[in-house]
């Protein structure tokens, strides 16, 4: 069935363009997945191209027992942009999500929204397109076989990223749920992958170019150990996105050449948080902007220590307000108020009641 597209609202109208759960599935599917993360890795790509346009700060974030919920807010200056976003691992065990969001993004000039979404499914396309960037700068080429530790809501997305930008066709798979593996293995067949299923991380490494950990639990883990690590290989570490959550053991950061999305954040969040905060990182928009180096020989161990930071989202809202216009699939929501003289909003209020 054809999606029932929505007129595009006249310029100048108080009317915010809303994208709801429904829409969004429908305009991913219309353009499909796999381009869609390929468009938004190109967005992102141009963003961080132009990093020091950005006003970025670390995400607000307000912690408790049970999780996290974090406002993340980027501008160029033209356009600001925010997500609001929540981290409840322990939401699975109640038949809720983990990550939910949504997201606004704005004129600058006028303050108005020119844009609401929903952030759940875009958040989890935006990493996935994000993390393969960052292979498609990093990884060892060719780099065909990655091992995802963790086939939670996000391993099928970074599978198929992984294998639109960077060539990825072969996967092992490990999650100490074994549903979660099923899960995962059912999804992507059919998708042009080669899937080894595995019964523990040091398996899953076996022969992988590419590994990527994404694990949930709130605690400081170590999905990889040290020893289970090559000269060579690519760790796409997005687990550990919160202060006192972390994948990977500390001499494993050791070893590696550690790039980071703000360095300001992952201090606080990302697998190094157990490091000193003198121990040199690089910002992926430098090897983007060829101001940084990227992987310089066949030995490097390269790390992606990826924690999520709001010019991604910027990228991403931008990218579907471009989409919007040949693929028209939201609503329209009355959400500014517009009297007639700017100054009487309370004369609109009792004009409201003839």
């Amino acid at each position: 069935m054809k999606p029932q597209f929505a007129p595009t609202p006249p310029e100048g109208v108080n009317i915010v363009p809303f994208v709801s759960v429904d829409h969004m599935m429908k305009l991913v599917l219309a353009v499909g997945v796999e381009r869609f993360m390929a468009e938004l890795a190109e967005c992102l790509r141009e963003d961080f191209a132009r990093w020091a346009l950005f006003e970025k700060a670390p995400r607000y974030a307000s912690h408790s027992r049970e999780g996290v919920i974090e406002l993340m807010p980027a501008s160029d200056g033209t356009s600001f942009g925010f997500k609001y976003v929540n981290g409840h691992p322990k939401n699975t065990k109640e038949g809720l999500q983990t990550v939910t969001a949504f997201g606004i993004l704005s004129d600058v000039y006028t303050g108005y929204p020119v844009l609401l979404t929903e952030m759940t499914f875009l958040t989890a396309l935006r990493t996935a397109a994000t993390s393969a960037l960052a292979a498609k700068c990093l990884a060892p080429k060719p780099a065909r076989t990655m091992a995802i530790i963790g086939n939670g809501a996000q391993a099928e997305f970074q599978a198929l990223a992984f294998k639109e930008i960077v060539g990825v066709d072969r996967l092992r798979l490990f999650d100490i749920d074994p549903y979660a593996t099923r899960k995962c293995l059912t999804n992507l067949r059919g998708k042009g992958f080669h899937i080894a299923t595995c019964a523990s991380p040091e398996e899953a490494v076996e022969g992988a170019e590419i590994v990527t950990t994404v694990t949930a639990d709130k605690q400081y883990a170590t999905i990889l150990t040290d020893n289970m690590v090559g000269a060579g290989i690519h760790i796409n570490a997005i687990g550990g996105d919160c202060p006192g959550k972390t994948e990977l053991h500390k001499d494993i950061l050791m070893r590696s050449d550690i790039y980071v999305e703000y360095e300001p954040q992952t201090r606080i969040e990302g697998e190094i948080q157990q490091l000193p905060h003198d121990h040199p990182v690089t910002e992926l928009w430098k090897v983007i902007a060829d101001e940084g180096p990227g992987r310089q020989s066949a030995d490097q161990i390269t790390l992606f220590d990826s924690v999520g930071f709001a010019i991604e989202d910027f990228s991403a809202l931008r990218y579907v307000k471009r989409l919007l216009r040949t693929y028209p699939l939201y609503d329209d929501l009355d959400m500014l108020a517009d009297p007639d003289e700017p100054r009487d909003l309370y004369g609109m209020l009792m004009r409201s009641a003839g």
